[in-house]
């Protein structure tokens, strides 16, 4: 009797895939991906979940606390003075938010790639690939979110939130991690073992430490400049600087535009690589 009722579901599940427009590539179930993401970290993945939390609030402590003592005060997009703990601040907050959703896009899908074979599992159902670009990329968003709420209140608590223009933060740590995510996992399924998914610190060591995280991008010299102003982390930093300490301009919405152009071609791009590599 089970038997018959889940040969029935398969063809139904199979008819319905087979007659409906567009249902190769999405069907509208991303959220059971989420749910599978969610017991995952219930059950084993909580404490690295945790763990990237905390790496950016050591940085505000040691950075903001200590060095920022013999730093003094520095200025934001408007000129105003403010602590080097609330200049540094939204930039952490930035690179927080792009190492939860590439971690999430790089690390956690690779293993399901080519260890789990989830993907090919959940494509032989009624989820498309644009629903497994989706459901990932929509954990990788929580993450984010749920690393900004944390950092936000840690950075309330040191008292270095300058205004009430800090919720913005929020909304834009997400877009931060939709931009990375959708993008991370494309670049990701060309990768095929662990000594090439060292190359991704070769390139987020060197954003994280030149993206103007830390000081300035003005120190550089001009054509330098050029192409650190191209790099999506400091068009992140730049976003939450002029978010957080409330220096809305259309600088801010051409970064805010930065990320939306790059979830897109993101999507579109991670969308077609999961139609070639699993359905062939």
């Amino acid at each position: 009797m089970i038997t018959q009722m889940a040969t029935s579901l398969a063809v139904e599940i199979a008819e319905r895939k087979a007659n409906r427009a567009g249902s190769s590539i999405y069907t509208g179930r991303a959220w059971r991906l989420v749910e599978r993401n969610l017991f995952a970290v219930r059950s084993t993945n909580w404490m690295v979940f945790i763990s990237g939390f905390v790496e950016p609030v050591f940085y505000l402590l040691s950075f903001g606390l200590g060095i920022g003592t013999l730093v003094g005060n520095m200025t934001d997009g408007s000129g105003h003075p403010v602590s080097y703990a609330a200049y540094i601040a939204p930039a952490l907050l930035a690179t927080s938010s792009m190492n939860g959703a590439i971690y999430d896009s790089t690390w956690n899908v690779f293993f399901k790639m080519h260890f789990g074979k989830l993907y090919q599992a959940w494509l032989a159902t009624s989820v498309g690939t644009l629903d497994v670009a989706l459901g990932e990329i929509l954990w990788a968003l929580i993450r984010g979110f749920a690393y900004a709420v944390g950092f936000l209140v840690v950075m309330a608590f040191m008292g270095v939130v300058p205004s009430w223009w800090a919720v913005l933060a929020l909304p834009g740590a997400v877009l931060i991690a939709f931009g990375f995510a959708s993008v991370g996992m494309g670049l990701t399924s060309y990768l095929t073992n662990f000594h090439q998914m060292n190359w991704l610190n070769f390139f987020m060591l060197p954003m994280f430490l030149f993206s103007g995280t830390f000081y300035p991008i003005s120190v550089f010299p001009v054509w330098l400049q050029w192409i650190i102003q191209a790099l999506p982390l400091n068009q992140a930093v730049e976003l939450q600087r002029g978010l957080m300490l409330g220096n809305l301009t259309w600088a801010t919405a051409g970064h805010a535009f930065y990320f939306v152009v790059m979830i897109v071609l993101g999507l579109v791009f991670t969308t077609k690589r999961l139609a070639a590599l699993f359905q062939r």
